[in-house]
């Protein structure tokens, strides 16, 4: 019986060891995440941008990634994946580790009018991604070549109601042609979409008068409309913008449609909540600062505020109203 009492009370304190270490164990490695994600970022962080350099785009997401990299003392590299609308650059970030350091230059096109039309998209939106924080938004503008007859955006649609009018964009399913089909659809205008492959043999036929009109985000076009090549008759913003002060919006012009071509920041589903916040929080920040600010709103952009869960209600807004324009005018992509 002695012998007995004596192997119990051994096996009892084996088995405390062992509880005690898983214990331990446990706590270390609360403290060990933890601390793992106190020290973010600890290397550099990529920005995938669904550009190539020099465009727009690019140009948000480098004035971005430099303040970044000053703010939190980490390289912000930036890495150029242009292709298919941005949807190359968003599918390689949906695959990504979710861990902070490969982030996406999210926008309109690859996280709003494509899931709008395309049915095989590589990655689902938004659920593959956590929306971190808007940028910039800038609108859409109806621009027409200097010569052309149409003075105002009032002369223009006089004429779209009577048909024989067309309009180029830069892609069949881009985000511009679907807000144009808003348009289209709100005033009850007959226009004919014109694709092209790119702005600039839009804007040479535009200004050659094969085309009547160009339907497209205007702030790359803003050195032919300060040159007085382009004349901009209306854009798709909320309200008239500092930039362009004379240019009226359409809801003004009694088309109810209000539509912008916007930039943020976007992560991998699944990147923890404490890294998202320090990203939010760094953004803001930058936001704030003169010279991000000088860049975004001398190309005529205007800086914004929105990040975390307001944000992503923004972009499910955004996506169903795309698939409503989409469905009504029975659209397809390319």
């Amino acid at each position: 019986m002695h012998r007995l009492d004596s192997l119990f009370r051994r096996v009892s304190r084996a088995a405390g060891s062992v509880v005690a270490a898983c214990a331990a164990a446990a706590v270390l490695g609360a403290l060990g995440t933890g601390s793992a994600l106190a020290a973010y970022p600890d290397q550099p962080i990529r920005l995938v941008i669904g550009f190539p350099p020099g465009g727009g785009g690019d140009l948000y997401g480098r004035t971005l990634a430099n303040e970044l990299s000053r703010q939190i003392g980490q390289t912000v590299v930036v890495d150029n994946k242009p292709g298919a609308g941005g949807n190359i650059a968003a599918e390689s970030v949906a695959r990504a580790k979710p861990d902070g350091y490969t982030l996406l230059l999210a926008m309109s096109g690859n996280l709003g009018s494509a899931p709008a039309i395309r049915a095989n998209l590589p990655y689902r939106a938004p659920e593959d991604f956590v929306l971190v924080s808007q940028l910039v938004e800038t609108p859409f503008g109806l621009l027409v070549s200097a010569n052309s007859r149409f003075k105002t955006i009032q002369d223009y649609v006089a004429q779209a109601r009577k048909g024989k009018t067309t309009y180029a964009s830069t892609g069949t399913g881009g985000a511009a042609q679907i807000v144009m089909e808003m348009v289209k659809q709100q005033a009850n205008l007959d226009i004919l979409h014109i694709p092209y492959k790119g702005s600039g043999p839009a804007v040479t036929d535009l200004i050659g008068g094969q085309v009547d009109s160009l339907f497209a985000p205007y702030t790359p076009l803003m050195g032919q409309i300060s040159a007085g090549k382009l004349r901009l008759l209306a854009i798709s913003a909320a309200k008239r913008i500092p930039a362009m002060p004379d240019v009226p919006t359409l809801k003004e012009s009694g088309i109810d449609v209000a539509m912008t071509q916007w930039y943020g920041l976007a992560a991998p589903a699944g990147t923890p909540k404490e890294v998202v916040d320090t990203l939010a929080r760094h953004v803001k920040a930058a936001l704030q600062q003169p010279d991000v600010l000088r860049v975004y709103r001398a190309d005529g952009a205007q800086e914004s505020t929105l990040s975390g869960d307001a944000f992503r209600k923004f972009v499910v807004g955004d996506i169903a109203k795309y698939r409503r324009a989409v469905e009504r005018g029975h659209l397809t992509a390319e």
